[in-house]
């Protein structure tokens, strides 16, 4: 059991920019300070620049275009409405925002299968729970140690432990959720903006878990099968220093994917135990 991939679906967003919808359950969103036409030419940018340095670094990327219409403003975060497993099995998710609804799109599963040539066996639709004002925004509502077969989650209005366990029941996982607030008190609405879990080593924002028991057990946890506990301060939460992902490259070299900003913001980005980080 492999807890890294080597390949990575991404989505080449039509229309990126803020989303009005989200803006209440998400402290790190700001309202745009720039143009929307122009946001969104600055994310094709980057988002082409994110794929080239991976595919350097060995990584393969499946890349699928985003529809103008309807608009889709996260369409670039495919994780949070669709996760692939090493069983066949693809879940899609409840998303709270019903902008964000939009993004769950069967085409992209069947491109999965006869495009990119992954396995898929079954599909564990479990959208019909937004009807129901139940979400649960995939592995940004968890973050999965698919090795120990944990799944970590921070509960909040976009993060339902009923559902947490529904999945848990459904792919063999064991829950293990928290409460976990930034520096004003305010829930962190993705768990996988305070914490990740690599193949040695484990990052997050211990301080974020106000509960002194709840966060004993969260490093305990992290720490299972002797990972390093990597213990990132506020500051580096905010700059996304929590939001990175281990993959590796196609001859198994680990690689560490985060944004330039995040990395700016570690004191030793060597700690990771790989010389790529991004």
């Amino acid at each position: 059991m492999w807890q890294t991939t080597d390949a990575v679906l991404m989505v080449r967003p039509a229309a990126f920019g803020s989303n009005p919808e989200t803006l209440d359950s998400n402290a790190f969103q700001h309202p745009p300070d720039a143009p929307r036409a122009e946001i969104a030419k600055q994310a094709l940018v980057e988002f082409d620049g994110v794929v080239e340095v991976l595919r350097a670094a060995g990584v393969r990327v499946c890349i699928v275009d985003d529809e103008s219409e309807p608009r889709r403003p996260d369409a670039v975060f495919p994780n949070n409405w669709l996760s692939t497993h090493e069983s066949g099995t693809v879940v899609l998710y409840p998303m709270e925002a019903p902008s964000r609804r939009n993004e769950v799109r069967h085409e992209v599963v069947e491109a999965l299968r006869t495009q990119f040539h992954y396995r898929v066996e079954r599909v564990l639709d479990m959208t019909p729970w937004s009807s129901k004002g139940m979400h649960l925004e995939g592995t940004g509502s968890m973050v999965l140690d698919r090795v120990s077969r944990t799944a970590f989650a921070c509960l909040s209005a976009r993060t339902s432990v009923e559902l947490l366990s529904e999945f848990c029941h459904e792919l063999d996982y064991a829950p293990f959720a928290f409460q976990a607030s930034d520096a004003d008190g305010v829930p962190i609405y993705h768990t996988n903006v305070m914490m990740w879990v690599g193949t040695q080593a484990a990052a997050v924002c211990l301080d974020a878990v106000e509960n002194a028991a709840e966060r004993e057990k969260l490093a305990t946890r992290l720490a299972h099968g002797g990972r390093t506990v990597l213990e990132l301060s506020r500051d580096q939460m905010a700059a996304f220093a929590g939001n990175a992902l281990e993959l590796r490259s196609t001859d198994t070299h680990p690689v560490i994917a985060m944004s330039s900003r995040a990395a700016a913001a570690l004191t030793d980005a060597a700690m990771y135990g790989t010389d790529q980080c991004f």
